[in-house]
């Protein structure tokens, strides 16, 4: 008779590998039809906000909330309009979110280079920091300057990570169904 340890490790490891091929055919979708694929993740946020938005609405006719109806219903209306709007209108939706990653990078670039410019006499490569800080700027003004560019190419990164961790997760999932037998 297996232990309780045994059956566990050798459920997550099958659990491991579904999830992995999942990640798997998601990556390599993405990479396929990125720009299918950011339209695709935009309905499934605006679907997961909208969703959000109605069971938040529930929660302004119980008795008791632990927030203020006030804050619910601010909560629950942003919920629907903005799952409303990226299931509507998911391109101009990703396009917002790709302005919002772009002026990250030029804020994080110039944070970076007053970084390397006030650490300079304290650590040595600093003008690495530096030129990362540059590749930053460039790459928010590029995201800018080129938006349908951009947006391939974060669904490109964002299907290689999928392939990667799915990969990852089945090469876990199949030594943990080892281990099981070990155990």
């Amino acid at each position: 008779m297996a232990s309780v340890l045994q059956q566990g490790v050798g459920r997550a490891g099958w659990l491991l590998v579904i999830y992995g091929i999942i990640s798997v055919l998601f990556g390599l979708s993405t990479l396929i039809w990125p720009g299918k694929t950011v339209i695709a993740l935009a309905w499934a946020f605006g679907i997961m906000a909208l969703a959000e938005g109605i069971a938040s609405l529930f929660q302004l006719f119980r008795r008791s909330t632990s927030i203020s109806r006030g804050w619910v219903a601010l909560y629950a209306l942003a919920s629907i309009v903005f799952g409303l709007l990226a299931i509507v209108h998911p391109l101009a939706v990703v396009s917002v979110l790709l302005l919002f990653l772009a002026a990250w990078l030029i804020v994080a670039g110039i944070y970076r280079i007053v970084f390397a410019i006030r650490v300079r006499k304290e650590i040595k490569g600093e003008w690495l920091i530096a030129l990362s800080g540059v590749f930053a700027i460039v790459l928010g003004f590029m995201f800018v300057a080129y938006p349908a560019a951009a947006l391939l190419t974060v669904a490109v990164w964002i299907g290689a990570a999928a392939l990667v961790y799915g990969v990852l997760q089945i090469m876990a999932g199949l030594r943990m169904r080892r281990w099981k037998s070990v155990l």
